[in-house]
């Protein structure tokens, strides 16, 4: 019945790519169609006060520029939120003002679409600040993932250095696709039992006559963007292990397609928007066939369980799960939350077997296993524009990539944003485990106390914001360097992007010869796939070894 389920969601998925796709290369290729009489009037007062020209065209500087300012604007508006969030309305339960390290890293966290909580949401932020400062910037950091993508496909197929405009680019995104699909997925969520309301906590009387206090809020909007933008955090600290976030299975298939439904779709569309679609298709086997064989690990594992608790009868691993799930829910969630760099859970990763935790690292670790919706499939171009120019050596020939020549500058460009990944991870790691003071923050010693480490910055690298559990991450120091992590792994693979697209827009097209390497054949996913695994092998394989595989071999 388990693995039942688990193909049910997977078929509804595959079968809403398509359409989605095709959508969203209408929304981006700014088609007229019947929905501009609904969201046009919207998106003309946006521009006007923005005093945005909407035909006005941006090249890859000016297009990086507006990424860059509106970001940065946006998040000290975060900041200066939560810090007076005890003097502004809508604060029922007159909670104090955040802390300045924890309003830092929030501010960065939901602005780079990580959404890393080093607190308990339900206990640190007031309604306004969930809805002005996290709510909102679901939004917004969603929309500039998808803007910056089509930005560098526009120039992988262009002829001049035109990126389109990043405002058109981010309302259309909101209006067009994060607004109505959220609004839908809200009033589903709604009707499953998840509170939407602007009331404060009530108390209640339990069972044994002890009082309980109970918080709710506008959890259902919050729930819906969450996941559709995958952006991950949560209004509970228990995220969607907590009822109110969570209730039903039926709701939790909904937050799992909501995850992987644009994720999914931006690489078919990708085909489209390049007037080739067995390359789209080609780029979206690839991920397709690491994410099946992650599923199917971590499916495994915790099936299996633990071979000392499995000697005294208890078969599969069932800690850290909730019980309406069961264990193919939660690992098809595991799966998806870090292939779609969404980093919201419904279990204890930190309670997953050994060799299941593999599959939450690996996924963020390679971070292009369809990823976040826009990122994840720029991370895949890096390394598709990698492997064609390792071909192109092999071949003796000058390596091309939809019929423009790849050479010393993408390269260059494609190699800082893939070396910078595992740098932001590995030398925060290190510092961390030989200062006293960061050391005490780890709950288990020995292996899995690095474990918990490695997942916490792995996890604000690649903008993902899951926790493994048992960190206390709320310290200044995990706050600070967290912070800056995902700073850095957000903004260098978009400068970095943008710089290639706009390089590559203003290429001449070389005609295809019989020499020409073929990307769009199953030879060369195979290729694509073996450079992703090797080089994310090659860089993290010893920290895991000393982590989570060390582990699994002293449990056996």
């Amino acid at each position: 019945m388990g693995l039942l389920q688990v193909v049910i969601t997977l078929v509804i998925i595959m079968l809403l790519v398509k359409p989605v796709g095709s959508y969203l290369v209408k929304v981006f290729g700014y088609e007229k169609s019947g929905l501009d009489r609904v969201f046009g009037p919207f998106e003309r007062v946006s521009y006007r006060l923005m005093g945005v020209k909407e035909e006005e065209a941006m090249g890859w500087k000016k297009y990086l520029g507006a990424v860059l300012i509106v970001n940065f604007v946006m998040m000290i508006l975060m900041y200066a939120v939560f810090r007076l969030q005890k003097y502004l309305p809508l604060n029922p339960d007159g909670i104090d003002n955040v802390s300045p390290t924890i309003a830092f890293n929030t501010a960065i966290s939901f602005i780079t679409n990580t959404n890393w909580q080093a607190y308990s949401g339900e206990n640190t932020m007031s309604y306004l600040s969930q809805l002005v400062g996290l709510t909102f910037p679901m939004f917004t950091s969603a929309a500039t993932g998808f803007a910056v993508a089509v930005a560098f496909i526009r120039g992988l197929v262009g002829r001049q250095d035109n990126l389109g405009n990043f405002y058109v680019d981010m309302t259309r995104a909101i209006t067009r696709v994060f607004l109505p699909l959220s609004f839908i997925v809200a009033l589903v969520l709604v009707f499953q039992g998840v509170p939407q309301t602007l009331l404060g906590a009530v108390q209640a009387t339990t069972i044994e006559g002890a009082e309980q206090t109970i918080t709710r809020g506008l959890v259902a909007s919050f729930e819906s963007i969450k996941h559709i933008g995958t952006n991950g955090g949560g209004w509970f600290g228990t995220n969607a292990a907590h009822p109110f976030e969570n209730p039903t299975p039926f709701t939790n298939m909904i937050h799992i397609i909501c995850m992987m439904l644009l994720p999914t779709s931006l690489v078919y569309a990708f085909g489209l928007m390049i007037k080739n679609k067995k390359q789209g298709w080609t780029v979206f086997a690839a991920m397709g066939i690491i994410f099946l064989v992650m599923l199917s690990t971590v499916f495994y594992a915790e099936y299996k369980g633990i071979a000392a608790v499995d000697a005294l009868g208890v078969h599969g691993n069932m800690e850290g799960k909730e019980v309406r799930f069961g264990l193919s829910e939660t690992a098809l969630f595991t799966t998806v939350t870090t292939a779609a760099t969404t980093g919201s859970v419904n279990a204890m990763h930190e309670s997953l077997t050994p060799l299941g935790s593999i599959v939450p690292f690996a996924e963020m670790m390679l971070n292009n296993v369809f990823g976040g919706k826009g990122v994840g499939l720029l991370n895949g171009l890096l390394y598709l524009i990698l492997s064609v120019f390792i071909c192109g050596l092999m071949v003796g020939r000058t390596p091309e990539f939809m019929g423009k020549k790849i050479e010393g500058k993408e390269v260059k460009l494609a190699a800082i944003a893939i070396l910078t990944h595992p740098l932001i991870i590995l030398a925060p790691t290190a510092w961390a485990l030989i200062r006293p003071e960061s050391v005490t923050s780890i709950a288990n010693q020995g292996m899995h106390g690095l474990s918990e480490v490695l997942y916490a910055f792995t996890s604000g690298a690649a903008n993902n914001g899951s926790a493994f559990g048992g960190l206390s991450a709320g310290t200044n120091f995990y706050a600070m360097s967290i912070g800056l992590v995902m700073l850095v792994g957000r903004y260098i693979s978009i400068i970095a992007m943008l710089a290639i697209a706009g390089s590559l827009a203003t290429k001449r097209v070389v005609p295809v010869t019989t020499g020409t390497l073929r990307t769009n054949t199953p030879l060369f996913m195979g290729i694509l796939i073996m450079i992703i695994l090797v080089i994310g092998a090659l860089t993290f394989f010893p920290a895991l070894a000393l982590g989570p595989i060390a582990e699994h071999l002293a449990a056996r």
